[in-house]
């Protein structure tokens, strides 16, 4: 099973410094940390804030080339999560046939937020990514992701800063 759920915000992770994409469900039951890349935060951050650039980012690029090659993004799914490795799949139509690509969340989500395509996450990654262990760089073990799900439900959108939706 799957809940749609949307981009409520980017925040760093204290512990890493690693950028984290925060996905919520539309009744706002459930929430999702991703870790991802500074690239791909930067990327996900400018469509946030409706930033342009002079010159296409790669994202921007690859809903360019869709469009013209007439190919629709249906949707994304999150649909497993293997060693704290997300995983995600782009759904696509293509002179009404359908393809799934695979894909990471992160630029799986940046191109969805661009192409305006709703965002689903298997309710299995959510229920795993509850029973996560995170480790700092150290092997300390640190916050667990279900105490950082709830932190993050407990967070307003004016916790988020500037990267709030």
């Amino acid at each position: 099973m799957f809940l749609k759920m949307t981009v409520s915000g980017l925040t760093i992770d204290p512990f890493t410094n690693a950028p984290v994409v925060i996905l919520k469900d539309t009744d706002d039951k459930n929430s999702l940390p991703i870790w991802i890349g500074l690239l791909e935060a930067s990327a996900i951050a400018a469509e946030l804030e409706k930033i342009q650039f002079s010159r296409p980012m790669t994202h921007d690029l690859l809903k360019d080339v869709l469009g013209r090659m007439d190919v629709t993004v249906e949707k994304i799914e999150v649909n497993d999560i293997k060693d704290n490795v997300y995983y995600a799949t782009i759904h696509i139509n293509v002179n009404n046939t359908s393809h799934e690509i695979d894909a990471r969340p992160s630029d799986a989500i940046a191109l969805a937020l661009r192409t305006r395509s709703p965002i689903y996450v298997s309710t299995e990654v959510i229920d795993k990514s509850n029973k996560m262990e995170l480790d700092d760089a150290d092997g300390k073990k640190r916050i667990d992701s279900k105490k950082w799900s709830e932190l993050l439900d407990e967070l307003s959108p004016e916790s988020f800063g500037k990267y709030k939706m």
